[in-house]
C-alpha cells in the first residue's frame, strides 16, 4: 500500500540509508535491503531535491519547509508546499523518508 505525503506531517531520512557528497554530487545509499525500487543501489538528488533533504530534520512540518523555502526562492508558497511534497513523496515511495508519529 503506497502511503501520501501530508504537509502537515514531519519526515525524515530513513535510518536505513546514509547521504553524502561524492565528488560533488549528492547521493543517497541504502545500508539494508527493502530500500529503493529495486533496480538501483544508489540515489543522486539534483540541487532542489538537496535542499529539502537538508530540511528533512524530523522537526518541521512539510508545510512549514515550504514555507521557509518560499522566502528564499522567487515563488508562491503554494508551489513550493507542492515541488517539497512531490519530492518528498518520491522518497517516501522508495523508503529513503520515513513519516515522524504524532507524539
Amino acid at each position: 500500500m503506497q502511503k501520501h505525503v501530508i504537509l502537515e506531517s514531519i519526515y525524515k531520512p530513513s535510518e536505513d540509508v546514509v547521504a553524502r557528497d561524492v565528488q560533488g554530487e549528492f547521493v543517497i545509499i541504502p545500508i539494508t535491503s527493502g530500500i529503493g525500487d529495486g533496480q538501483d543501489d544508489i540515489f543522486t538528488m539534483n540541487d532542489t531535491g538537496r535542499v529539502v533533504w537538508d530540511h528533512l530534520d524530523g522537526k518541521r512540518t512539510l508545510k512549514e519547509i515550504g514555507l521557509e523555502l518560499s522566502g528564499n526562492y522567487d515563488a508562491a508558497p503554494g508551489q513550493v508546499e507542492q515541488d517539497v511534497a512531490g519530492i518528498v513523496q518520491e522518497l517516501l515511495n522508495k523508503n529513503i523518508v520515513v513519516e515522524v508519529p504524532a507524539v
